[in-house]
């Protein structure tokens, strides 16, 4: 059982987590949803759509200027406090790896906490232990925040995924964090290059195989557009087929742009593996 907020999830109950951006240069929509309005209908449409889980981030990934503790905390603060009022319901994550921005955005009814980058501010999990949050644990290989990968190597990728990521887990579980509120994430394209990236995604069955729930944040990323030779506006289609994948394998929640689209793959796949009934079943009984 994934407890997350007010709600909880069956194991093979797969979530969707909607991206919403809180940045002027994210590198999907350029900051469609920097301002508080554009944001909040993305919000509504998101929820409307199947969305479970809302991800808001106030520095995008990549580099680029630099986003202060106090400027994030600005972005994001606010816009969490006023998505708990208007969706009660809806599970908050935010996406930092600072625990100062961590514990403002707690107290403004965040439910989980999203550190991308591995730990790398270790007092993230104390935050989330301390406010009962949940914690999503990532494998970014090492990386700084806002870095890009360069001749990164492993000797076993998913070996060190696992060593990282159920690392993590189990130091927040030490801390305090509920053990029913911990995910963990390989981290695709982070401190990785592309064919990392698809070892990661071909081996997921063994994050599945740790117990933990597994995340998997594969939206456009540069892995798929590598892979296909696609710009980030054409990766659609590949992202829907990493997803299937990722779900046969048995990841259970989902970080996405896409989230009607998401929802009927996730919604297929958990048919065809016998988890879910079909939404209409008249072939062949009339």
């Amino acid at each position: 059982m994934l407890r997350l907020g007010r709600r909880e999830f069956d194991t093979h109950e797969p979530v969707i987590m909607a991206i919403v951006n809180r940045t002027p240069d994210s590198f999907y929509d350029q900051g469609a949803t920097f301002r508080d309005e554009p944001a909040l209908a993305r919000v509504e449409q998101a929820v409307a759509e199947g969305a479970a889980i809302i991800d808001i981030g106030g520095v995008k990934a990549g580099p680029g200027e630099e986003v202060t503790a106090e400027e994030e905390a600005r972005r994001t603060v606010g816009f969490v406090a006023e998505v708990r009022r208007r969706f009660p319901d809806v599970v908050i994550s935010v996406d930092t790896w600072r625990a100062e921005v961590g514990a403002a955005v707690c107290e403004a009814g965040a439910d989980l906490l999203n550190d991308a980058w591995g730990g790398v501010d270790p007092g993230l999990a104390e935050v989330a232990a301390r406010y009962g949050v949940g914690l999503v644990c990532t494998h970014a290989g090492g990386a700084e925040p806002r870095t890009r990968p360069h001749r990164v190597a492993y000797d076993d990728v998913m070996a060190d995924i696992l060593r990282v990521t159920v690392g993590l887990a189990e130091r927040a579980l030490a801390l305090g964090v509920p053990r029913e509120s911990i995910l963990i994430d390989p981290g695709h394209d982070f401190g990785k290059n592309t064919r990392h990236s698809l070892e990661a995604t071909r081996r997921l069955g063994e994050m599945v195989e740790t117990g933990w729930p597994v995340l998997v944040s594969l939206s456009n990323k540069d892995f798929v557009g590598e892979t296909l030779d696609k710009p980030v506006k054409e990766r659609v289609v590949g992202t829907l087929a990493t997803t299937a994948v990722s779900a046969w394998l048995g990841a259970q929640v989902y970080r996405v742009h896409e989230v009607a689209e998401t929802r009927q793959v996730l919604d297929m796949v958990a048919s065809i593996a016998g988890h879910r009934a079909p939404a209409v079943a008249r072939r062949g009984l009339a």
